[in-house]
C-alpha cells in the first residue's frame, strides 16, 4: 500500500486529490494539512510514500514547506498546482529543493466526477516504483561507434538532470557567456505540460536563448534546447532532433541515457556531457557511452547534489572523467569544449 499525503488549504482540492486516491487500488490517504507548516510537522512525525504539495497556501507556502521537509524528513514530493504558467517560478524552486515532479490539480466537478486525475496516479505508482527500487534500471543497448565523417556542426555541451535539476540547470547556464559558439541540449526529468514553463524560467536565468526542443531541429550556436515531452529526445543520424516512445517502459521520461545514447551513435566530434542531480540511475550508462566515444564527461558532486543518485551512479562505472561541485562545472564546459569556446563567462 503507498501512503500518500495531501498539503492544500482549498477543501475542493482536497476533495478532488481524496477521490482520485481513492478511485485507485494499491493507495490510501496517509494524512492531509492545510498549510506548508503543517505538512512540516505532521511529516516529522509520519513520514508518507508521496506527498502531492501544493505551492500557494497561507502560513508557509510548499517552496519552503518542500525544502524544509527534504531537509528534516525527506521522502518523494510531487508538486500539485491549479496554473503552470502562474506558478512556474515556484514550481521551479520547489523542484530545486528536491520536489520529484509536478502536475496539475485535478478537477472536482458539479456533478462529483473528478477530472484530470489520471496524470496524477500514473506519477504517484511510478515514482513509488522508483523509490522502491532506486537501482533498477532497464539495460539499454550499448551503443554503436560515433561516425567519423566531417561536419561543420557546432561544439555540443550536454546536461541531464532530475530531482533539483531545474536549479543547478539553471545555475550552469547563467555560467555562459552570451556570444556561447556551441549548442546545448538539456535533458530535465519533467512532466511535458511544465516543459515550455521550464524554458521560459531558465531563460530568465541566463543570457542565452532557451527554448523546447522541436522535433527535427537541430542544435545550434549559442542556443540550448530542452526536451520538451513524455516521449524520449534523440538524436538521429542526420543529426536532427526527435521524440520516440521507446523504450515505452523506461521508467524516466524523458531518458537522460536515450539522450546519451543517441548523442553518442551520431554525433561526430566529441563534446562535453554533465550528469547532475537526481534520483535513480538515469544517464549513468549513456554517460559512459559518450566517455568512450571520446567525450569530456562531467557529474556532479555529493555535497551540492540534492539526491546524490544519479551522478553517484555514474561515478560507480568510472563515467565521469571529471565529479565537480556545481558551481565549477560551467566552467568545466566551456574549458572542455571541442574547439574550445574563444569567449568564456567572466
Amino acid at each position: 500500500m503507498i501512503r500518500v499525503a495531501i498539503v492544500n488549504d482549498l477543501p475542493m482540492a482536497v476533495a478532488a486529490l481524496r477521490r482520485t486516491l481513492d478511485a485507485a487500488s494499491g493507495l490510501e490517504v496517509a494524512w492531509t494539512a492545510h498549510d506548508g507548516a503543517e505538512a512540516v510537522d505532521k511529516c516529522a512525525r509520519d513520514v508518507p510514500d508521496v506527498i502531492l504539495m501544493d505551492l500557494i497556501m497561507p502560513v508557509m507556502d510548499g517552496v519552503e514547506a518542500t525544502r524544509r521537509i527534504m531537509r528534516e524528513s525527506p521522502c518523494a514530493i510531487v508538486v500539485v498546482t491549479a496554473t503552470v504558467s502562474g506558478n512556474a517560478g515556484k514550481v521551479f524552486e520547489a523542484m530545486g529543493h528536491g520536489a520529484l515532479d509536478a502536475v496539475a490539480t485535478p478537477v472536482l466537478g458539479l456533478d462529483g466526477a473528478v477530472s484530470g486525475g489520471e496524470e496524477l496516479l500514473k506519477k504517484i505508482f511510478t515514482i513509488a516504483k522508483l523509490v522502491s527500487r532506486p537501482g533498477g534500471t532497464q539495460a539499454m543497448a550499448a551503443p554503436a561507434p560515433a561516425p567519423l565523417f566531417p561536419s561543420r556542426q557546432p561544439p555540443l555541451a550536454v546536461i541531464g538532470a532530475s530531482t533539483g535539476g531545474p536549479k543547478a540547470v539553471a545555475t550552469i547556464l547563467a555560467g555562459m557567456p552570451p556570444d556561447l559558439e556551441a549548442a546545448l541540449v538539456v535533458i530535465q526529468h519533467v512532466d511535458m505540460g511544465f516543459a515550455g514553463s521550464l524554458a521560459e524560467w531558465l531563460g530568465s536565468q541566463c543570457p542565452l536563448t532557451v527554448r523546447v526542443a522541436g522535433d527535427g531541429q537541430r542544435p545550434a550556436p549559442g542556443a540550448v534546447l530542452v526536451a520538451g515531452t513524455n516521449d524520449h529526445l534523440v538524436l538521429r543520424p542526420d543529426l536532427t532532433l526527435a521524440y520516440q516512445a521507446d523504450p515505452v517502459d523506461y521508467p524516466y521520461r524523458p531518458s537522460v541515457d536515450a539522450f546519451f545514447h543517441s548523442v553518442a551513435r551520431h554525433w561526430p566530434k566529441p563534446g562535453v556531457a554533465a550528469l547532475l542531480t537526481g534520483m535513480g540511475r538515469d544517464g549513468a550508462k549513456g554517460l559512459l557511452a559518450l566517455r568512450r566515444a571520446g567525450w569530456a564527461t562531467i557529474a556532479q558532486d555529493q555535497a551540492t547534489s540534492v539526491v546524490y543518485g544519479m551522478p553517484k551512479a555514474a561515478a560507480e562505472l568510472d563515467a565521469a572523467r571529471h565529479v565537480l561541485p556545481l558551481p565549477d562545472i560551467a566552467r568545466a564546459i566551456l574549458d572542455n569544449l571541442i574547439p574550445r569556446s574563444t569567449t568564456h563567462a567572466g
